[in-house]
């Protein structure tokens, strides 16, 4: 009996760990995706003859496509399962980046970007579902590492097309190698998601309407999502305009933020058990303060690099601990749920950096970094008054 008992647990512990690894490689899929788009912009960019305010233009459609999908994503999801919206989105997400390769013309670019903002979407609520599902089999906070997977992904993505470009591979080629890997761990993988089906439980809600404790979590995503959208477009000028670097150093900052951000992420779950969810986000509004203020008070080399790492901690937990307690609402399905609230902190992501632009047109950017460090102080305090977070 207890021998026997033994071998069931070994087996049910030997699963979860298969599942969590699927699951981690299901986010790291969807993030090289897309790094391998951003890694060849420059690139397509100059093969279509497109001016900086083309450019600007077609990359608008991405967020679009995002942004015009957020519902449908989440009704999708809750009607057929996560476990067989998310390898058929994986494998869409694939063909679109495939297609993104062919465009001649700032048309069929914009129009490709488009669907690669629908199908990412999609995909994006499809894996962050699963997140929340394998959480719960846990019973513990493992959601960050999952999007600790997605950080490591771009970095990957990142060093994949720089070594294609070394090894003058054209564009396409280079999706194709992507699409490969992908489609292997798609189909190496699949069987492991959790199997749900929220549409025969309890959860009936598949209305997009506002909820409350939804939206303050939303609310609490846009801030976070806002200073990372701040940090991946501005880092970079900030430290070649504020702070002088040489050249070769302008993107010091920008790899000190993204580094710590992953580090923060797969240090995250272990922390939020130990210390709780709320004061793990009210840890981390504080550091994106202090982070944002350090690089205006003391803009040099040593310190705003220093500054960018603390912001990097401060965002890392945030959004996989909104999504986290988002996909466990007693009322409203999971899908729906994380739609909901994707929608309202993407609009950070997007905001957010032609923000700074405005503020900084108007005055300066120290002035814009300023601004921005009081979305820090915004979620302290929101994460303070979430009864939710007490709990979680």
């Amino acid at each position: 009996m207890n021998s026997s008992t033994s071998i069931s647990t070994v087996a049910s512990s030997t699963r979860k760990q298969r599942i969590r690894i699927a699951v981690s490689l299901f986010y790291f899929g969807q993030g090289i995706a897309f790094a391998s788009w951003a890694s060849r912009i420059p690139i397509i960019k100059a093969n279509l003859h497109l001016t900086e305010a083309e450019l600007g233009t077609v990359l608008l459609m991405l967020p679009v496509g995002q942004l015009m999908t957020m519902p449908v994503s989440g009704k999708l999801v809750s009607k057929y399962g996560s476990h067989r919206i998310l390898p058929i989105g994986a494998i869409c997400y694939l063909i679109v980046l495939c297609a993104l390769s062919f465009a001649t013309n700032a048309w069929q670019l914009g129009g490709s970007l488009l669907l690669f903002g629908i199908v990412g979407n999609i995909c994006n609520i499809s894996v962050n579902t699963q997140g929340v599902l394998a959480e719960g089999l846990f019973g513990k906070s493992i959601m960050s590492s999952f999007h600790g997977a997605w950080s490591i992904a771009g970095f990957t993505g990142a060093l994949i097309g720089l070594a294609t470009l070394n090894l003058g591979l054209s564009t396409s080629v280079h999706f194709y190698i992507i699409t490969g890997l992908m489609l292997f761990n798609i189909f190496l993988n699949k069987a492991f998601l959790v199997f749900d089906e929220t549409n025969n439980s309890e959860k009936k809600s598949f209305s997009f309407k506002p909820d409350k404790l939804l939206i303050s979590l939303g609310v609490i995503g846009f801030c976070s999502m806002a200073t990372e959208g701040a940090m991946f477009d501005w880092s970079g000028v900030y430290f070649h305009d504020i702070v002088r670097a040489p050249d070769t150093l302008t993107t010091l900052g920008y790899a000190a933020f993204m580094i710590m951000m992953a580090t923060g992420r797969f240090i995250g779950d272990a922390v939020i058990s130990r210390i709780g969810r709320q004061r793990t986000l009210q840890v981390s509004g504080i550091l994106m303060f202090l982070g944002m203020i350090t690089a205006v008070a003391f803009p040099n080399l040593l310190f705003c690099t220093l500054a960018f790492m603390l912001v990097g901690i401060g965002v890392a937990c945030n959004i996989p601990s909104v999504y986290s307690v988002a996909g466990t609402h007693p009322t409203i399905s999971s899908g729906v749920a994380l739609a909901m609230v994707s929608s309202v902190s993407y609009l950070g992501f997007l905001m957010g950096p032609p923000l700074i632009g405005y503020i900084a047109e108007l005055s300066s950017l120290r002035y814009s970094f300023a601004l921005f460090a009081c979305f820090g102080l915004l979620m302290f305090v929101l994460t303070s008054r979430l009864a939710v977070f007490r709990t979680r």
